[in-house]
């Protein structure tokens, strides 16, 4: 098993920025890749931003390319997402997610992903 915590949620204003952190404990040997997942009230988890653990080769939503940059410390097994330019329509519980290997045409499905965090939640208000 892998755990996942994430840190770093809160409430800002429009056009602030936010860094979340997630830790991986456990068996991380077996993680290919860890992602950032957010979910809004009465709407579906959608991908935000994934990251190989091995080359680190970043996929982005387009929702957020240009404003937020996934990072990953594999001496830490850590992962981070910085969040610049925040807007209204980025709050959301964000959920930190890693799997063991999955296809590139899978990757923004959350159904694909082995384990998670119990999430942070991200305010940003206008």
């Amino acid at each position: 098993q892998v755990q996942l915590v994430e840190s770093g949620g809160g409430l800002v204003q429009a056009g602030a920025s936010l860094r979340l952190s997630c830790a991986a404990s456990g068996r991380t040997f077996s993680v290919y890749a860890m992602g950032w997942f957010r979910q809004a009230p009465g709407k579906e988890r959608e991908f935000v931003a994934r990251i190989n653990w091995i080359g680190g080769t970043t996929y982005y939503a387009d929702s957020v390319k240009g404003r937020f940059t996934i990072s990953r410390d594999t001496t830490k097994n850590t992962v981070s997402l910085q969040m610049n330019s925040l807007k209204p329509e980025d709050t959301a519980v964000y959920y930190c997610a890693a799997d063991s290997f999955i296809r590139s045409s899978q990757i923004t499905n959350p159904h694909y992903y082995n384990y998670w965090g119990q999430g942070t939640q991200v305010t940003v208000s206008s």
